[in-house]
């Protein structure tokens, strides 16, 4: 389990494709204390488990259903990705709560940004419309986030300079992925309304 509160970025350092699977290296400096293998660590806001370990770099397999539904899928080389922690006994929910079970990706399709801070709109998914509601919470590559204004087409998001600081968010642009992951306390309360109200919703 993850809070959403980022940790900070990481490099990928290599990209191995085999058969049905790719395994991801990451450096993983300033992160790694008390890190095992068979631990869970969430990269752009996928649960991943670490395969082996060698020093601060740390391997990663990601399989088709995760390279075919997340943005783990285009990682190469050089690329940065958003680095949370597994959630202990005791730590602070700063967030809300999240698996690291990516529904999807979307893209941006609007950016601008307003002083220091960063606006977003994104597309707004047809399979995950119902869950998407204003003021309540998603994960954006693995970021817990408020939702702003929600339309059929888009949705809104309001970065914080802090999130700019600590995420690569404000390194994509019109056009780039993120992973969707929505509040699972919403899909359940929403899918509970749709099964009640039937044909009369």
């Amino acid at each position: 389990m993850y809070t959403g509160i980022v940790s900070g970025t990481a490099p990928v350092i290599a990209v191995a494709d085999g058969e049905g699977i790719r395994a991801l290296t990451i450096d993983l400096d300033g992160f790694s204390e008390g890190l095992q293998i068979g631990a869970s660590v969430a990269l752009d806001g996928v649960c991943m488990t670490v395969v082996s370990m060698a020093g601060t770099e740390v391997r990663f397999d990601a399989i088709e259903e995760t390279l075919g539904r997340t943005t783990l899928g285009m990682a190469t080389q050089g690329h940065r990705v958003n680095v949370e922690r597994s959630l202990r006994m005791g730590d602070e929910l700063g967030g809300h709560i999240l698996s690291g079970h990516v529904m999807m990706t979307a893209k941006i399709i609007e950016r601008v940004e307003r002083g220091e801070g960063l606006d977003l709109a994104i597309e707004n998914p047809l399979e995950a419309r119902p869950y998407i509601l204003e003021k309540g919470f998603i994960a954006v590559d693995g970021m817990s986030l408020t939702i702003g204004e929600v339309s059929d087409e888009r949705f809104a998001l309001h970065i914080i300079p802090e999130t700019l600081r600590a995420t690569t968010i404000g390194d994509k642009g019109v056009g780039d992925s993120v992973n969707i992951e929505i509040d699972s306390r919403t899909q359940a309360v929403v899918e509970t309304v749709m099964r009640n109200m039937g044909d009369n919703l």
